[in-house]
């Protein structure tokens, strides 16, 4: 899929392949409604996480969890915890991830309060 344009059959089969074998339900969605939208993110994504990287698709498929849990996305959770169960990623490394999403946005609160530090100083 790197040189030439996938179909969105393609985009999905390896989808199922990489993701514990779910394809998330927006995908499907939007294939049949949209299909070049569906092959667009699939290089939008070879873009962002390409297959011979700096990183390994493992600190990949994490990072994208910890943003997901810190954005909120539902479908993009669900399909980072695919992912992470394909590529046997263990309780203890989701669970660290999760606490450093965590802590990012409890930093971010904390960053948000320096005028009100300052206020009350």
């Amino acid at each position: 899929m790197a040189n030439q344009m996938p179909t969105p059959e393609q985009v999905i089969q390896k989808m199922k392949q990489t993701m514990n074998g779910v394809v998330p339900p927006l995908v499907e969605k939007a294939a049949d409604v949209m299909p070049n939208m569906v092959v667009r993110h699939a290089m939008d994504k070879g873009f962002a996480m390409p297959e011979n990287g700096a990183l390994d698709e493992e600190t990949r498929t994490l990072i994208f969890l910890g943003i997901a849990l810190a954005n909120g996305s539902q479908t993009c959770i669900e399909a980072m915890l695919n992912k992470a169960a394909s590529l046997n990623i263990g309780k203890e490394k989701l669970l660290e991830t999760y606490k450093i999403a965590r802590f990012a946005e409890a930093s971010r609160v904390f960053t948000n309060a320096e005028t009100l530090f300052d206020t009350l100083r």
